[in-house]
């Protein structure tokens, strides 16, 4: 290359508009940046799942349930000839009220794992913020906190003992039927319950305080942090996890005689579930724990009974 030659300089990345007007002159082509603005597309306001209306279509899905729930209790007592003593037996039926609730569960989680993944875009379990992984990954302390969870159980029966004969005491009263609540109960039952409790109304109300707050001071929804996961304060955490929590005591209630030492209880174990699920953000931790919290409870029910045959030493 000789000294003459010079090499022509880089192009300016944001031309001035004289420079702009120059070069459309000499090259006869629109510049990139003038369209860069168009071509860009605009930020999308962050979505979190699940928020009220999705609380409210699952819902209708759970109200659908209770009706085929409610189909199959008139259809055992069509075959049992709607005697009165057939209606009493079906309400402390260990077979009947577990069918029942099995029926329910199932309706409201098949039409869920259908309907939403086509509003989300991605799967039921990725939708609700299963994270089996995170569960997994935490799985020795998760299993602790279910043990403090029994301790608490204890010191909340010593100082504000149940009932006696509460319902659910009354629900054991045949090995066989103390299997088949063992069974339903460290498995189906926290599964759906998390869904409903943790998985729908904890994180719609969150969203929902949040959101009403950004309203009124025209603040923008924070974005979802690297697992897609909301971003709640920690006022709408705390607001959320005690609104979650006296359903699920109240759901509760009726088996153990509305005793306010098992309310209390109640209360505070699932203030500890809300607890996990939010530090965690994992729906699939707290059911872990949820689900070891009632093995503990039914095992050491097991140990002390001699296998469910002598349940008057409980």
């Amino acid at each position: 290359m000789s000294d003459l030659e010079v090499t022509p300089p880089e192009p300016e990345l944001n031309p001035s508009p004289d420079q702009t007007l120059l070069h459309v002159i000499e090259t006869g082509e629109e510049p990139v940046a003038l369209f860069q603005s168009y071509l860009q597309p605009e930020a999308a306001l962050p979505v979190r799942t699940p928020h009220l209306g999705h609380l409210a279509l699952f819902a209708a899905f759970l109200l659908f349930g209770l009706l085929c729930m409610s189909g199959s209790i008139f259809a055992a007592l069509y075959l049992q000839f709607h005697t009165l003593s057939n209606v009493e037996r079906l309400k402390s039926d260990v077979h009947y009220i577990l069918g029942s609730e099995a029926v329910l569960y199932l309706v409201t989680l098949a039409l869920s794992f259908f309907v939403f993944p086509l509003i989300w875009s991605k799967s039921f379990l990725a939708g609700i913020h299963w994270r089996g992984d995170t569960a997994l990954r935490h799985c020795r302390q998760l299993c602790l906190i279910a043990l403090g969870c029994v301790t608490l159980a204890v010191i909340d029966n010593w100082l504000l003992p149940g009932p006696k004969n509460a319902p659910i005491d009354n629900m054991f009263r045949s090995p066989g039927a103390a299997w088949l609540m063992f069974g339903f109960g460290i498995t189906f039952a926290p599964f759906f319950e998390e869904i409903a409790f943790r998985g729908f109304l904890l994180p719609a109300l969150a969203t929902a305080w949040d959101w009403s707050i950004e309203q009124s001071i025209g603040k923008p929804a924070p974005p979802l942090d690297a697992n897609e996961h909301p971003q709640w304060s920690i006022f709408a955490m705390v607001g959320a996890s005690i609104a979650t929590s006296l359903p699920f005591a109240l759901m509760h209630a009726e088996q153990t005689g509305w005793a306010p030492g098992p309310f209390v209880l109640l209360i505070s174990i699932s203030l500890i579930l809300c607890a996990v699920r939010l530090k965690t953000r994992s729906l699939a931790s707290s059911t872990l724990v949820h689900a070891c919290y009632n093995f503990i409870l039914f095992f050491t029910a097991l140990i002390s009974s001699g296998g469910f045959r002598h349940m008057d030493k409980m």
